[in-house]
């Protein structure tokens, strides 16, 4: 079994071998002028016939328009707090109000998904930018943990020169 294997396998090395394409040496220079490589590649695209089936054209369509309606990108956060208690709402508007008196400069959001009220804090597109606060909190609140979830877009800033339209 294992000289078959390394039959197969040598023989798929070298068709790779000889798939490998060489390219005519250059006689002038070994490097290419930047204005050169724009100009053949607009020639290129110019001359470019493409064909594509139109069941493509919906998938992208319906792609923008599921992006369009999720209202947010992929992220993280950070959950403090999660009940499925009869009281569930007014504990975890307890924990919100709670965790913004010690950490007023952090987004809190309130969710709830049936059954249960969570607290999630932050908005983190990375986990090692959420784990920041997560060390920063953890003596406080023991019991949170890094959650994916949907987060809002991260607000823009604009340039000192630019004119604020």
């Amino acid at each position: 079994m294992r000289v078959l294997f390394l039959i197969i396998t040598g023989l798929f090395f070298c068709q790779l071998a000889q798939a490998q394409v060489q390219f005519p040496e250059s006689t002038t220079s070994d490097t290419v002028a930047i204005s050169e490589i724009t100009v053949d590649s607009i020639q290129l695209l110019s001359e470019l016939d493409l064909t594509q089936d139109s069941r493509l054209d919906k998938m992208l369509k319906w792609h923008i328009e599921y992006n369009r309606r999720r209202d947010g990108m992929d992220g993280y956060r950070i959950e403090i707090f999660s009940s499925s208690a009869l009281n569930g709402k007014e504990q975890a508007l307890k924990k919100k109000v709670e965790f913004l008196s010690l950490y007023p400069d952090v987004n809190v959001y309130v969710k709830f998904r049936a059954p249960v009220f969570k607290v999630r804090i932050g908005d983190f597109r990375t986990k090692k930018d959420a784990m920041k606060l997560y060390n920063r909190i953890r003596k406080n609140y023991p019991g949170a943990f890094i959650v994916p979830d949907i987060i809002n877009f991260p607000v823009l800033k604009t340039n000192k020169y630019e004119r604020p339209d």
